[in-house]
């Protein structure tokens, strides 16, 4: 990276600390996302008034199960072992399948990306993994190349996937160079001063070495304006640097592949089941241990937060490394939680490419039957999920699907060639903490689209903020006029983390678990309830918004839109509201 080039981008970004939308220079209740918008001034979903004033008479009926697939769960956190599920027919640590479901020990739930040669934590995103496939069959292949129709439809996704590829690679690669530029300015003061973290005051005193250090030292001072404290800005950075080094070094290397040796299974056969292990855990459990207590944190124990749900056990099933999931995984996560009683399944994940689609599809499908809500986060690259592609979704590969995808092929992309990786070397729900922005052509909706078969048992969420005024819509958070059904709180969410610890956290995969949350609280008082049904109730009762919010559109314009042109319901899901309303179905 020359020096001129990593001067304009650090520019560039002292710019986006800027314009921003939310800013983190504030201080909000931990349990914000619980509290009621008119008591309390912050755009919760009134859980505590529900509560307060509709269950405090009430006894739960049942206990609902809600599966939390993602990428593992610390299980001794003070504020989640307490309400872990327990497979009731399981001998702890007898190395005995003693329920004869497939899986040994399987006490919490269960690991799908390990074996007993370890866990797998690092994984190549989805794309990575497709290119592998296609580009020796395509890479010399021109547009003047004779096709047959099936390898014309491969070869357009093989050029769209290598323009993707070359712009995630260089936004990785640009970003990269900030994080490291930063990380040194910050390790040197911290050296000069004998600290491990240095301070606020430290960065001001520190000698830049050039021009490059002082556009680097102007960024500190504006991030630890923007995020509230010098301290998080330290993390960020420190979490930022992290993230993109992983995404150098294994989501976007061709070279990487663990698959076979820490998972072992037979990756071709989808239908296979008997693989993993019982660490539901693994290496890295911060984002599942956040999501899990978002649903369910115990509420009665005095202690860190409290999570949506008050009579709730959360079973664990990992199937989400650093990078992006596997369909098969997926699928078998789901059929997993279903098997064993889960009522709810939160899925915090999502990717723009699948390789297996029609797996994930039929263990849908098979939730749909047994009676099961899936609820999953819109994801977080500020994208319109009507038009951009977004999996796992509802909609199932069906006949009629594949007609309206001949009918509407998107024009050939010209030929196009990646910036050749160096090898010097997220996949989950988290708002990255730099963030760079794709933008696209808009191309004109077709609503006849969104009437294709799907799933009636699936709740997609987009995240909001606290503050109710024009930027209540979250600035990372996708959304979609018919493929976004609610909004809910996922801007610094405090929830649990591994070791004991707390953290805040934003993205759709907070968001997700309200809603999780949620209907799992309608389903402990009201169990009879189909998950169309809890579905229909929580889009129903949302707190509808009537002001315009603001958001940067495909284009990079900064547009205002109602509310209800960017999610099904036009509105921030509400306990109190979804509970009375729940109260008149029969």
């Amino acid at each position: 990276m020359k020096l001129k080039r990593l001067g304009i981008l650090l520019t560039l970004l002292i710019i986006n600390f800027v314009v921003s939308a939310q800013n983190k220079n504030v201080q909000l209740p931990k349990n914000w996302f619980n509290l009621d918008l008119l008591e309390n001034g912050y755009f919760g979903i009134s859980t505590e008034k529900a509560y307060r004033e509709i269950l405090r008479d009430k006894k739960p009926k049942q206990k609902i199960i809600v599966a939390v697939i993602d990428g593992g769960i610390d299980t001794n956190h003070e504020d989640l072992k307490d309400i872990l599920w327990i497979n009731p027919k399981e001998i702890p640590g007898n190395g005995i399948d003693d329920d004869g479901n497939g899986y040994i020990d399987d006490v919490h739930g269960w690991n799908f990306i390990g074996s007993k040669n370890g866990n797998l934590e690092y994984d190549n995103l989805e794309l990575v993994r497709l290119l592998r496939i296609y580009t020796p069959k395509y890479q010399s292949t021109t547009n003047l190349t004779p096709l047959d129709s099936t390898q014309k439809k491969e070869f357009r996704l093989y050029k769209k996937m290598v323009g993707d590829f070359g712009k995630k690679y260089e936004d990785a690669s640009n970003t990269f160079s900030v994080l490291i530029a930063i990380n040194k300015v910050l390790d040197s003061a911290a050296k000069i001063n004998g600290k491990q973290i240095p301070s606020l005051d430290d960065i001001d005193k520190y000698k830049a070495d050039d021009e490059i250090e002082e556009q680097v030292k102007t960024i500190i001072r504006k991030g630890t304006k923007e995020d509230g404290s010098f301290e998080k800005f330290y993390k960020s950075i420190k979490d930022g640097y992290k993230q993109y080094d992983a995404m150098l070094k294994y989501n976007l290397n061709p070279k990487y592949d663990m698959r076979a040796t820490l998972v072992g299974d037979d990756y071709s056969n989808s239908k296979q089941k008997d693989y993993g292990n019982k660490d539901v855990k693994g290496p890295d459990a911060q984002h599942g241990s956040h999501v899990a207590g978002i649903i369910g944190a115990n509420r009665l124990n005095e202690l860190g937060i409290m999570g949506v749900a008050n009579h709730v056990s959360i079973m664990a099933i990992r199937v989400v490394p650093t990078g992006d999931e596997r369909d098969k995984d997926v699928a078998n996560g789901i059929r997993y939680a279903v098997d064993n009683g889960a009522k709810v399944i939160n899925m915090s994940f999502g990717k723009s490419y699948s390789w297996d689609k029609k797996a994930v599809d039929e263990a849908v499908k098979y939730a749909e039957t047994k009676g099961v809500l899936l609820v999953h986060a819109a994801g977080n690259d500020n994208q319109n999920n009507d038009i951009e592609e977004n999996y796992p979704n509802k909609y199932f590969e069906s006949k009629e699907a594949a007609e309206y995808k001949e009918q509407h092929k998107k024009p050939s992309l010209a030929d196009f060639t990646p910036p050749k990786p160096n090898m010097q070397s997220n996949g989950m729900g988290m708002r990255p903490p730099i963030a760079n922005s794709a933008f696209s052509k808009p191309v004109p909706l077709d609503s006849a689209k969104f009437k294709l078969p799907h799933a009636t048992n699936w709740i997609e969420v987009g995240a909001s903020a606290y503050k109710d005024d024009d930027n209540l819509k979250a600035d990372f958070s996708n959304y979609g006029k018919y493929n976004v059904d609610v909004f809910a709180p996922g801007f610094l969410i405090n929830s649990t983390v591994p070791d004991g610890k707390y953290e805040e956290l934003d993205g759709t995969s907070m968001a997700s678990p309200v809603v999780s949350g949620l209907a799992a609280l309608i389903l402990s008082y009201y169990p009879d309830l189909t998950p169309s049904q809890v579905r229909e109730i929580i889009m129903k009762s949302v707190t509808k918004v009537t002001r315009k919010v603001k958001y940067k559109n495909a284009k990079g314009e900064n547009v205002r839109v109602p509310f209800s042109a960017i999610c099904v319901s036009g509105g921030i899901v509400n306990a109190y509201n979804a509970l009375k309303l729940a109260e008149t179905y029969k």
